[in-house]
């Protein structure tokens, strides 16, 4: 069983919402065999749109289109076991998103999985986990948003208490989970195809949303600081400008950031003054900062500012429309867009798999499917599938593989804590010369001494790894590191474009070293393009890829998301492209580079949109917390500060369910009665829910609204999060101790498994605490070498 190679995978995919089906979407483009099963009317997003015009069929969804290629489809009816139970007979993973009474209703519980097919490897993608009291809500996509957190930190930097918390365009809870998803489940197939034992992965979207929450959880455990969209940035400049015919994103997150932009500007005389001088300073006079820099912006065109700006090193980007990144000159040099033809719709631009690798990016093989289009032939096939056996004990996925952790800051450390998740041996190199910037920033207990171990940021993006103290601006310490790139899987670097060439540690080198070694860089624009080397912080890709400018009240502006999401969406993507990368050297022998982007990990969850304007040529408009697909959808004031609950019916019938608790004359009001009805009245709509709500807590509404099958949750703030007895309960939340700050909350792993160990080893390592052992046992040191290696300052600094 060993021997099978990822083109040999069968993956069963169980029609069944937008993270099953992007799940299984990446799953298909690591090469492996996609078979949808849809009911007789179709998967639900053909259902969906965008389509041409407007006008529907059942053919021509754009949303189903870019989440379906490289599968095959299947029509039947489910309840017919005797076909399911065949295909689930041949199968290697199966991807659903059904609640428990849907899973056991049609067999594929854990229970009766483990039974009949204990070598199959099952992703669940359901909102709150398979287990737990919260575990059969109702939720849609808005809900995630709630449950997880992510829409209390939405917009960010509101002084308005009166406007509400705000969804993202699109769906990217759902769509960041599925990409996690992928991950355990190819790396859970690595270690099944090896022992034939299967696993069930309880994939929880909620806690997916939670784990990405940047400061928010360690804020809180470590400070008690609950963060929410009205507070104030600690660096400044930071905030969306006008320039003259587009808004445009800057951000100095360095003080020596800040001092080019002066230099940029030409030196004005207000930037000299003390009230300017450092982060502290410029951070209690932010109005008038950003007043200042507006002055300039206003005198530049967005994309000539952009341009300029970046050669001074100045971290700039402009708020694109779909059509400007359609023509970008970086995004066509590095082919990030390919052509599929499309039956019945034509040929059809779809953003391409976000990993570019050695041989490029993975291929569009076929186009999305027409419905049941490959039901014969799948049947056909799947009586000569052979049957596999269980031979030798589950480990865990990634175990006994080696990782050389290069990163710093977010996006690089949430590749390698998602690999340590997986059961990886993750080093972390680092060095006191030049720490962390996590390590630095003020997130510390008020109880506890500051100190480069303290930081909740670092400790919460480091947990389960070790540490190794090496200094990179001496020969031998790079000599160092070239004898540990010799004996690891995989290096991880999230270092600016060009570091890792200047430090001799670049792909061709390491490659050399050991042929083996699969490296994986991160970073803002990549290692190749026009923009390589133009600088690419996490919060200034939304603006790049479409997100802000489709995220924004009614009427208003376009917002920034509340979360530096690109930089943990890059990193799992990264994640996911080592899996893969890892499971093809099984069968080739040798390792690749990996170049993982934010601007494209992030730009390929705008899907929804996007296929707005490659179908139609439109940009969305920004309709705050509204929908286009159902109504009402919206968030809530409630009773109490900054309370608000999340309500969104997805069909007249829940919406008469809804309308009878509000007040019994709703139900027969005509202005309401059918979805277009609601959306021409969505004003008064929102008023009547509003008055309703303001008066009534968030959780006994959250109560009653899901008991009628209505999807309702709260707004969590970071507080509410950590304590909430679902996540406590599912074990989201460790409280591991840790030998310098003891114990505090940090969020943990978003899935569970049921034949493999779970949850997070260790805490986060203090700084070079693991040294002397893996210089010892890796590299095999003698004391004495080890000594005198301390001795002239290589090692421990």
């Amino acid at each position: 069983m060993s021997e099978r190679s990822i083109s040999d995978l069968r993956v069963i995919e169980i029609s069944s919402g937008v993270a099953p089906a992007y799940a299984a979407k990446l799953l298909g483009d690591q090469g492996a065999n996609v078979i949808k099963l849809e009911p007789p009317q179709g998967d639900a997003l053909r259902h969906h749109g965008p389509f041409p015009e407007g006008k529907a069929h059942v053919e021509k969804s754009g949303y189903f289109i870019a989440l379906n290629v490289n599968k095959q489809s299947v029509k039947m009816r489910l309840e017919a076991s005797e076909g399911l139970a065949k295909l689930l007979a041949s199968a290697d993973i199966l991807v659903h998103g059904l609640n428990t009474t849907q899973a056991l209703s049609l067999g594929v519980d854990p229970e009766t999985l483990a039974d009949e097919y204990p070598s199959l490897v099952t992703l669940s993608l359901t909102p709150f986990g398979a287990t737990g009291p919260n575990a059969d809500l109702h939720a849609t996509e808005l809900t995630l948003s709630n449950a997880g957190g992510w829409a209390n930190l939405c917009p960010a930097t509101h002084t308005d208490p009166e406007l509400p918390p705000l969804k993202v365009i699109g769906d990217q809870c759902m769509l960041m989970s599925g990409l996690a998803g992928a991950t355990a489940a190819l790396a859970v197939w690595r270690d099944a195809k090896r022992s034939g034992q299967g696993d069930f992965i309880d994939l929880s979207m909620q806690e997916y949303v939670a784990s990405v929450l940047e400061v928010g959880i360690p804020a809180y455990s470590y400070k008690e600081e609950v963060a929410t969209r009205h507070g104030l940035r600690a660096l400044i400049p930071w905030r969306i400008f006008q320039a003259k015919d587009a808004p445009i994103f800057i951000v100095c997150v360095e003080q020596d950031q800040w001092e080019r932009l002066v230099a940029f500007m030409g030196n004005p005389d207000w930037a000299f003054l003390d009230t300017f001088a450092d982060q502290p300073a410029r951070n209690e006079n932010q109005d008038l900062v950003h007043m200042f820099v507006q002055e300039f912006v206003s005198e530049w065109t967005a994309e000539d500012l952009y341009h300029a700006a970046q050669k001074h090193r100045i971290c700039v980007a402009p708020v694109f429309t779909l059509d400007q990144l359609a023509n970008n000159e970086h995004l066509a040099a590095r082919s990030f867009f390919q052509t599929v033809s499309q039956p019945d719709l034509g040929d059809v631009i779809l953003p391409g798999a976000s990993p570019l690798t050695t041989s490029g990016r993975a291929p569009i093989r076929m186009p999305a499917p027409r419905l049941g289009e490959h039901t014969e032939s799948v049947f056909a096939q799947i009586e000569k599938a052979p049957t596999p056996a269980i031979t030798h004990t589950a480990q865990s996925p990634l175990q006994g593989v080696r990782v050389l952790d290069m990163t710093w800051a977010w996006a690089g450390p949430f590749c390698s804590l998602n690999l340590a998740h997986l059961g990886a041996d993750v080093i972390r190199l680092e060095s006191a010369l030049r720490p962390d910037l996590y390590r630095r920033l003020p997130v510390y207990p008020v109880d506890i001494e500051e100190g480069l171990n303290c930081s909740g940021m670092f400790n919460q993006w480091n947990q389960g790894k070790t540490s190794i103290a090496i200094n990179l601006t001496s020969d031998e310490g790079i000599s160092l590191v070239k004898q540990l790139v010799a004996r690891c899987d995989v290096v991880v670097q999230n270092f600016a474009t060009g570091v890792m060439e200047r430090l001799g540690l670049d792909y061709a080198t390491l490659h050399a070293i050991n042929p083996r070694v699969i490296l994986a860089s991160v970073s803002g624009y990549g290692q190749t393009g026009p923009y390589r080397q133009y600088i690419g912080y996490g919060p200034a890709i939304p603006p790049l890829t479409g997100l802000a400018a489709g995220t924004g009240y009614l009427g208003g502006e376009a917002e920034e998301i509340g979360l530096s999401m690109p930089d943990p969406t890059a990193g799992i993507t990264a994640a996911y492209a080592v899996v893969g990368a890892l499971l093809k050297r099984e069968e080739t022998g040798v390792g690749e580079h990996l170049d993982i982007t934010l601007w494209e990990a992030t730009g390929v969850l705008n899907v929804e949109a996007w296929m707005e304007f490659a179908i139609n040529g439109t940009q969305p408009e920004r309709i705050g917390n509204r929908s286009r697909y159902m109504s009402p959808h919206g968030i809530f004031r409630c009773e109490g500060e900054d309370r608000w609950i999340s309500i969104a019916c997805r069909d007249d019938e829940e919406w008469r369910r809804l309308a009878g608790l509000i007040d019994a004359g709703l139900t027969t009001d005509q202005r309401f009665t059918k979805l277009a009805d609601r959306q021409s009245n969505e004003d008064e709509l929102e008023s009547f829910i509003s008055a309703w709500t303001a008066q009534r807590d968030r959780w006994d509404l959250t109560r009653l609204l899901q008991a009628q099958g209505i999807p309702a949750f709260p707004t969590l703030n970071t507080e509410d999060v950590v304590q909430d007895p679902h996540l406590n309960e599912r074990g989201f939340i460790e409280r591991l101790t840790h030998p310098e700050v003891g114990k505090r909350a940090h969020a943990g792993i978003p899935w569970r498994l049921r034949n493999r160990v779970d949850g997070i080893r260790t805490p986060a390592p203090c700084l070079g605490a693991d040294t002397n052992r893996h210089l010892a046992d890796i590299l095999n040191l003698s004391s004495d070498e080890i000594a005198k290696l301390h001795r002239d300052g290589n090692i421990g600094c």
